[in-house]
């Protein structure tokens, strides 16, 4: 208890001041009209929803044998200790401001898959844990809309005409599905590669290996030299989930 009540002390001034700071800007930038309010809502949900993302792989490492990101302290709630400055706040910021979209990464979770019970196997489940939470997020989002959208609401020229706490619900739900489906791409250190890495024979790991590290170059051109396949990803993915969550309501 007392070490938990330190660590308070250590960091929930730092953590009140951010926020404060964080919805004190978001509130200027609204107001004076130099970003819409569903990029600040778009901010606002991503980072959360990255830093879970994070923790998923840690609690699911520890589960299987690897207490790695628990000795590291990473699977706290606390946003503190998975922020990466330029991840999870510049770069988000920055793109919104000129692109209106956003785009960003929490500090990965630190995974020593040669501490899992069953590395090979365990590996995956450790990979996709991250994903299967925004999905399951997603899903939680996408079931209140389900239950509570009305005609209006559904045929509402723009999400922005809903009353702000759907709008944030509708969002909530967009950016877990956007996340999850970047991750499952099959390219190293996404996510889905977890998965490329079980199929692949023992035998070949070691080449997979020393060639995995130079993937992330690809990701990085997939991301802004090729935002069309990107765009081809989400909006099946986002086709799919909206598909699940609206009824389908006749036209008054």
């Amino acid at each position: 208890m007392s070490a938990r009540r330190s660590s308070f002390h250590h960091y929930g001034p730092w953590l009140v001041a951010g926020t404060a700071i964080l919805v004190g800007i978001a509130y200027e930038a609204t107001r004076h009209h130099l970003v819409s309010r569903e990029s600040v809502i778009v901010f606002l949900v991503l980072i959360p929803t990255i830093i879970l993302h994070e923790i998923a792989h840690g609690v699911v490492a520890y589960w299987c044998g690897d207490d790695t990101a628990k000795r590291a302290g990473r699977l706290s709630l606390n946003p503190l200790r998975h922020i990466d400055p330029i991840g999870s706040v510049l770069l988000p910021i920055l793109l919104i401001v000129t692109t209106g979209s956003a785009f960003g990464w929490a500090k990965p979770v630190p995974v020593n898959i040669g501490r899992l019970r069953h590395p090979r196997n365990q590996a995956v489940l450790v990979g996709l844990a991250g994903p299967a939470t925004n999905l399951l997020i997603a899903a939680a989002a996408g079931a209140v809309i389900h239950a509570a959208v009305t005609p209006q609401m559904y045929f509402a020229t723009s999400i922005n005409q809903w009353p702000l706490g759907w709008e944030i619900v509708f969002f909530v739900g967009y950016i877990n599905v956007v996340i999850a489906a970047f991750n499952l791409i099959p390219i190293p250190p996404l996510d889905g590669a977890s998965v490329v890495e079980r199929l692949l024979p023992a035998s070949a790991l070691p080449a997979y290996y020393r060639i995995r590290p130079a993937a992330m170059v690809l990701v990085i051109a997939v991301v802004f030299l090729a935002p069309g396949v990107l765009d081809t990803i989400f909006n099946h993915a986002i086709g799919w989930w909206e598909d699940l969550v609206f009824p389908r309501f006749s036209y008054p």
